[in-house]
């Protein structure tokens, strides 16, 4: 954007201008009113001088008078002249600056009244400040409307997860007390595990409020990344050969350091593996993969189970969101762990990614965290 466009230059522009035109009107209008009514002003005054010379006196006082009126009269017209001027160039002043600003404020009120789609237009004459004050207001409500979305969501979201449990805890209690169910360990055993699903829930929900909300420590320490990979796999091994998934860990012989919390590092782990070893069907693969890349060490979850689709890899990490919401469910996840793991992943310096070539071609979850 050209220099004569900016927001300072046109405020030092406008008030020059008020002062050169009120200058030059000054000038202007002296020099005319001056010259043209000099000889009107002056013969009179020289005739009667010339008829009687003793009264030199009285003329000069009266030339004296003549002179200080035409003044006074040449500055008001100037003084006029210089209101329309600054007149004039407070309302550029106004249209340019003062009110855009006036629509940033009334948005901003009706934002604060829940009307988060609310946005503000700008014309291109503004210059480039105003427009890029104008264009990170609307981001601004661009992104507050998107947090409004998120909420209501996962309001609806979090009462839907709750009422499921809840539903067949009263059922099995309706049952209880219709004499449908028998009270037997089988239907004390079916309570327990909805009761159990329900516990977990709220657990994860909770961990999660304080990981977003910053209200959690992590002990960083050089952590052995290929020693901790061997541990989660050997205790998830008997969870893959119960589904008879075969899991894999390929990674090399010297040790991988890492500064990270071991703790939360295992935590992110077993969720991808769980995951994948979850989602793989009976004589799948689940291969994790760990090498070191430049700055970070990269640990990878690759599966040939169920895969995402293409449409869903975004949204793959937002709370509560499934690709598949039945079989979601009845595989007992809460919707959150992905979320949780990303979260964890950036707190210790690193990222958590997913790509997938489609339904039924298997994911791959990859995870860096920082060499020590």
């Amino acid at each position: 954007m050209p220099w004569y466009r900016r927001l300072r230059w046109r405020l030092i522009g406008s008030q020059f201008l008020v002062a050169l035109v009120g200058v030059s009107i000054m000038m202007l209008a002296t020099r005319i009113i001056i010259l043209n009514n000099a000889p009107i002003v002056l013969r009179p005054l020289l005739q009667a001088l010339l008829q009687n010379p003793d009264s030199i006196l009285q003329t000069e006082a009266d030339l004296t008078i003549a002179f200080r009126n035409a003044v006074l009269f040449s500055v008001l017209f100037a003084a006029l002249g210089a209101v329309a001027a600054g007149t004039f160039s407070s309302f550029l002043l106004w249209r340019t600056i003062i009110h855009p600003l006036r629509q940033v404020a009334d948005s901003s009120e009706r934002i604060a009244d829940g009307r988060f789609a609310e946005r503000v237009s700008v014309p291109e004459s503004s210059g480039e400040a105003m427009a890029t004050l104008v264009t990170n207001f609307n981001q601004m409500t661009a992104t507050l409307e998107d947090v409004e979305r998120q909420r209501v969501t996962l309001l609806g979201n979090i009462t839907h997860e709750l009422r499921t449990p809840l539903t067949g805890l009263k059922g099995y209690l309706e049952g209880l007390i219709d004499g449908l169910f028998p009270a037997n360990e089988e239907t004390f055993a079916w309570m327990t595990q909805e009761v159990d699903r329900l516990g977990r829930l709220v657990d994860d929900i909770q961990h999660l409020s304080r990981i977003e909300s910053g209200q959690f420590s992590l002990d960083f320490q050089q952590v052995d990344l290929q020693q901790l990979a061997q541990r989660v796999v050997s205790q998830l091994d008997i969870q893959a050969k119960r589904k008879q998934v075969e899991l894999r860990l390929s990674a090399g012989r010297d040790p991988v350091w890492v500064e990270a919390d071991a703790d939360r590092a295992a935590q992110i782990m077993i969720n991808l593996i769980g995951n994948a070893i979850r989602y793989t069907p009976e004589d799948g693969l689940v291969q994790v993969r760990l090498v070191a890349n430049g700055r970070f060490a990269e640990i990878s979850v690759e599966d040939n189970g169920i895969g995402i689709p293409a449409d869903a890899l975004p949204y793959l990490f937002e709370r509560f969101y499934r690709v598949d919401q039945s079989r979601a469910r009845v595989s007992g996840g809460s919707g959150i762990g992905l979320t949780i793991s990303r979260h964890l992943v950036w707190a210790m310096g690193g990222e958590l990614t997913a790509v997938s070539d489609g339904l039924g071609k298997g994911s791959c979850f990859t995870f860096t965290l920082p060499l020590a």
